[in-house]
């Protein structure tokens, strides 16, 4: 009970804390104030290095013609075309949504396929050779298993990206991040809360896997190489992760862009015309997109203009529309209509398109 020297707090407000509570502990890394200031200066030096160009507008052109040292630094890091945009308001409250429902599928899946996964793993390898090597761990062992790690990550999400790209049901669930019209740190994040179970799942095998081919082996308990106690390679994608989802360009030279994905790659991968439509599906390198023919490297300021397409996009606009489009897709594939789409030429896109921001 409270004291009379304390506030009154009703049940609303317990609620209303106890959410705040729940999105301030699942705010991810690249969210946080650091990685947003980082974020700024790399977009500031970028600007100063292209004289101002280099920048996307809503409608996903970077035209080299305009004059880039007319705009200020404020403009260009801040479009006002693009964090007034419905897109970026969507991607606020799917944020919230995917935040709160978090906990409630995070631990089920973190800490029972992860762990069950190194468990069977461990168990096969026994099984075949019935006793461990019992390696001396080192820092090159330690090395070795953060790129293991990554390389596990980055095939089993191009697995997962891939199918949800040509598997109608599963699109249904990924379109969701596909309709953003425009990008800002937060799309990296606008999912239907579906796939977020789906994404971890992936995860946590790719991790449970490694985990348990290097348990195994070491007789000492084995720890990936850190950074800063950030995993080595993880650093791979946390510099470039929060740009992957921003209108400022990140190139990488053309050689690098062959082994790794650059943030401009992914601007690609969310265009919606036809030559970048299903392209470049890895999280981190380029390696998988090589191997299976879907890696794109854009031109310096190629256009990139972003949704689902201008004949359905409307039907994936608003919070709403985005929550229940799934459950949509899947009534209209029992009655025999599939929501698989393609991308539309330039062409097509410019006269049946309809690019900005729409009213409200």
């Amino acid at each position: 009970m409270n004291s009379i020297t304390e506030e009154p707090i009703g049940p609303i407000n317990e609620i209303v804390a106890r959410v705040w509570e729940i999105l301030a502990g699942n705010v991810p890394a690249d969210l946080h104030w650091r990685t947003l200031l980082l974020t700024v200066a790399i977009g500031i030096l970028i600007y100063s290095i292209r004289g101002g160009l280099g920048a996307r507008s809503a409608d996903g052109r970077a035209d080299p013609k305009d004059s880039g040292a007319s705009r200020s630094i404020v403009s260009y890091l801040l479009p006002k075309d693009i964090y007034t945009h419905v897109s970026a308001r969507v991607d606020v409250w799917l944020w919230v949504l995917e935040r709160v429902l978090r906990p409630i599928w995070a631990a089920s899946v973190l800490l029972t396929v992860a762990p069950a996964t190194e468990r069977v793993v461990m168990t096969a390898l026994s099984a075949v050779w019935s006793e461990s090597p019992g390696l001396e761990v080192n820092y090159g062992w330690m090395l070795l298993y953060s790129l293991v790690i990554l390389l596990l990550y980055d095939l089993v999400f191009f697995t997962i990206h891939y199918t949800m790209h040509k598997v109608p049901a599963l699109w249904a669930i990924h379109k969701v991040h596909h309709s953003a019209e425009v990008l800002t740190p937060l799309t990296r994040y606008r999912e239907h809360f579906l796939a977020g179970p789906i994404w971890a799942s992936g995860a946590a095998v790719s991790y449970g896997f490694a985990a348990g081919v290097f348990g195994w082996l070491f007789r000492d308990d084995i720890t990936q190489a850190t950074l800063f106690n950030v995993g080595f390679f993880a650093v791979l994608f946390g510099f470039a992760g929060s740009f992957r989802h921003y209108h400022v360009q990140f190139r990488y030279w053309p050689w690098l862009e062959k082994w790794l994905q650059s943030p401009a790659m992914h601007h690609v991968h969310h265009s919606y015309l036809e030559e970048h439509w299903d392209k470049n599906f890895a999280a981190v390198t380029s390696i998988y997109d090589r191997l299976f023919s879907t890696l794109y490297i854009p031109e310096t300021d190629e256009y990139t203009p972003w949704g689902i397409g201008p004949e359905t996009q409307a039907e994936y606009r608003t919070f709403w529309q985005n929550t229940r489009g799934p459950f949509a897709d899947w009534y209209r594939m029992l009655r025999g209509v599939s929501p698989q789409a393609g991308g539309v030429s330039q062409r097509e896109s410019d006269s049946i398109g309809f690019r900005g921001n729409p009213p409200s």
